[in-house]
């Protein structure tokens, strides 16, 4: 600044003895910026005085001279020029000065997490809320003294999808949010599912003994009889067979006996004949979600689809027996003892324990409705975040449809309470969806995303579900997409635990989250469609009765009365802390400027994966060196696992060095963001025959898990184990990996792809 003032000092031949300050304020870390420009006075040259002062406070008694104009002297003339000379440089110096002070600012925190608290301050567009008070204000609306007069409106003992018990819970949901001024609509479609018998029974027959007829059903099972020796196979996991196979079992055309629990039941049945339930249980056994005879496509009345199914519907027979019914078989079994892991105390069947089963399922068509209610948001509101809920269930479905409703409607009214009469301003929107079908298999849920797949992958950008929030007091457990892991961390320290002395994390995730609290997400959650089908971060969560699964699902004696022995009466208790949780994440995924995804987490999932398959594909070319092409590197997965590295990094240093007060800024930053759970879905297998594309939380041959089982398969010459196929699977796994990084990248010059 010195020299530019000695600079203009000189154009004007004076000293600096007198200038004009000017004040730029940027509004940039607080800070002003000042140049200060000295400016002679035309005065001074024209009479000679000491200054601007001087003529300003003396009278001068010399005129112009007669007959001539004061602009076109000649000194006149240089001043103009000189004047116009200085205005220029002005405007350069003001901004040059206004650039540099942009570009060297930094606007969020150096650290790799740039999802920092120093940005919670209001914008011009939707003033934010301190978050403390957001929390603050939540905890006010919500208490279990409201749940309870909840429950109770949302109870029903008859409300099977399509039924007019489920229409009639289907229309209180709808009132509710208009009362709560929201705008709602419904979702229409037409579904086939399986029902049992209208007349007749499924029955079996054990040892020619007499027939038994259980009352309960597994939806999608094929009709017809089987007949086979049984072969008890404790839960029906792939362990659980590995083990049978060590002891040369022989598992050919056996009708297999298996537990309840760990697994979906229809993993059970890719593996089994027949499966063993507790009580009269009444699930389904399709391998995937949704209508299973409109795989890919929604069931809307006006479809043109031509008949197809889905190739998850399983091939085998199933049906549910009774506890009394299970233990009378397996008294009765020969061979071999059950191995010491699984209790040792009975036997798993020999060829001459035959039975025979007979399945008599009807296949029906029903009308279904889905319920949505929103609360737009102030910035971005067609971007949004989807809160859901099972309504229909096959008995009262008190843990697996009420609890979750009550929760929907009751978060649902806290927050439109909060936007209506708090001044809380969401900057994205919440929508509220309660379906229906659930208990076929979160047909509902996933009608609406084959429905509207193409804007709700652009536009969605998180679901939490509320399925099955409280099953007991023990345990507290969430399965949720890698992007959400760090905002469910912060959440758990972040709510209160049901004894009221801590927190969610102190009580339960006590120091290692990953260990104590997250879960795998399963097939049969409703959760996971949204996560593998659509690619969008999806959450599910719950207070749970600890190692144990909730025995009453799926069974007529799902009712209040169970649940509260389950928890010691505390139902309201659990459903306000569980819907407070809920609340939580929501709230900050509408509330913060950028949305709190984990970007890095990822990175370590590729990371582990691609070594797995680099070490056993090693392994197999020593081992079975004529399997594999020769050819096949593992080199350029490794080089698209770094890609994905360097792009997912590259992101958060631009999202580090970004102008949060730009509205545009941060909607195409959240843009990218969106589409990272996307990108993984494979765009090389179909929807029809792998519906759950995700390679690295789906389930199918595009996988990099079936890649490392089939390394598994080809390292022990398994009969379908091929070395071709496998080479296939490889270099698409390979391209989709490296599509994720160029995809995040963003602008196509921005790319890294060196294969």
């Amino acid at each position: 600044m010195d020299q530019a003032r000695s600079t203009i000092s000189k154009i004007f031949n004076g000293e600096p003895h007198s200038y004009t300050r000017f004040n730029l304020t940027q509004n940039m870390e607080g800070e002003n910026s000042q140049v200060e420009m000295n400016l002679s006075s035309n005065m001074d040259e024209e009479v000679g005085g000491n200054g601007v002062g001087d003529h300003l406070n003396h009278n001068s008694n010399r005129k112009p001279y007669a007959g001539q104009k004061l602009g076109r002297k000649p000194k006149n003339l240089c001043f103009m020029a000189a004047t116009t000379l200085l205005i220029f440089i002005i405007g350069y110096l003001i901004g040059y000065l206004i650039h540099r002070k942009k570009d060297s600012a930094p606007t969020c925190e150096a650290s790799l997490d740039p999802f920092v608290d120093t940005f919670d301050h209001e914008t011009g567009a939707a003033p934010l809320m301190d978050w403390d008070d957001v929390t603050k204000l939540l905890a006010q609306k919500l208490s279990a003294a409201k749940f309870e007069p909840v429950f109770s409106e949302f109870s029903n003992t008859n409300h099977r999808a399509g039924s007019p018990g489920d229409e009639s819970l289907a229309n209180k949901v709808i009132n509710k949010f208009k009362e709560y001024g929201m705008n709602s609509w419904t979702d229409e479609h037409f579904v086939k599912v399986q029902d049992p018998p209208a007349s007749g029974y499924n029955k079996f027959a054990y040892k020619k003994g007499r027939d038994e007829h259980p009352q309960g059903f597994l939806s999608y099972s094929p009709n017809g009889t089987a007949t086979g020796a049984v072969l008890y196979a404790y839960y029906g996991q792939e362990s659980d067979f590995r083990l049978l196979r060590d002891k040369n079992i022989n598992l050919t055309d056996r009708v297999v006996l298996v537990r309840v629990g760990r697994i979906s039941f229809a993993e059970k049945v890719v593996v089994g004949k027949l499966d063993n339930f507790p009580s009269v249980r009444l699930p389904q056994v399709h391998m995937g979600s949704g209508d299973p005879y409109t795989p890919g496509f929604p069931s809307f009345n006006h479809t043109q689809f031509p008949p197809v199914q889905s190739s998850g519907l399983p091939k085998i027979l199933a049906q549910t027996i009774t506890a009394g019914m299970a233990t009378n078989i397996l008294r009765q079994l020969g061979g071999q003892i059950e191995p010491e892991s699984w209790g040792g105390h009975y036997k798993l069947g020999e060829q001459s324990d035959v039975i025979t089963v007979e399945v008599n399922n009807v296949l029906i068509e029903k009308k279904i409705n889905n319920v949505f209610g929103v609360i737009k948001g102030f910035v971005d509101a067609d971007r949004y975040v989807v809160i859901g809920a099972q309504r229909d269930a096959w008995g009262a479905g008190f843990a697996a449809s009420t609890v979750g409703t009550s929760a929907l409607v009751e978060l649902a009214r806290s927050i439109s309470d909060m936007v209506k009469n708090d001044g809380f301003k969401p900057r994205r929107s919440i929508v509220f969806a309660s379906w229906s079908a659930g208990e076929y298999g979160s047909v509902g849920a996933t009608e609406w995303l084959e429905g509207y797949l193409s804007s709700l992958s652009m536009k969605a950008f998180s679901y939490i579900n509320l399925d099955k929030v409280v099953t007991g007091q023990k345990g507290f457990k969430v399965a949720a997409s890698p992007l959400m892991h760090r905002l469910i961390e912060s959440t758990l320290t972040e709510v209160n635990s049901p004894n009221k002395d801590g927190t969610l994390s102190s009580q339960f995730a006590k120091g290692n989250m990953e260990l104590n609290v997250l879960e795998p997400l399963k097939v049969d959650n409703a959760a996971y469609p949204f996560l593998a089908f659509s690619g969008i971060p999806s959450v599910t969560f719950g207070f749970s009765s600890g190692n144990s699964d909730y025995p009453f699902f799926g069974t007529m004696l799902d009712t209040k009365e169970k649940l509260n022995s389950a928890t010691s009466n505390q139902v309201a208790q659990l459903a306000e802390i569980a819907t407070r949780f809920a609340g939580h994440i929501a709230l900050r995924l509408v509330h913060d400027h950028l949305l709190r995804m984990d970007l890095i987490k990822y990175n370590n999932i590729i990371r582990t994966q691609v070594g797995q398959i680099n070490s056993k594909v090693n392994t197999v070319k020593k081992m079975q060196p004529q399997l594999l092409p020769k050819a096949l590197t593992v080199q350029w997965l490794i080089s698209a696992s770094g890609s994905y590295s360097r792009a997912s990094r590259k992101l958060v240093e631009d999202i580090k060095n970004s102008d949060l007060e730009d509205i545009e800024m941060c909607r195409i930053i959240n843009d990218r963001i969106m589409m990272v759970e996307r990108n993984f879905l494979s765009p090389y297998v179909s929807p029809r025959e792998s519906p759950f594309r995700h390679i690295l939380l789906g389930s199918g041959p595009h996988t990099l898990k079936a890649l490392s089982n089939h390394l598994e398969a080809l390292r022990t010459d398994h009969p379908e184990a091929d070395g071709d196929l496998f080479h296939n699977q490889f270099a698409l796994a390979t391209w989709t990996v490296q599509g994720c990084a160029n995809s995040l990248a963003s602008d196509i010059w921005s790319l890294d792809n060196q294969i």
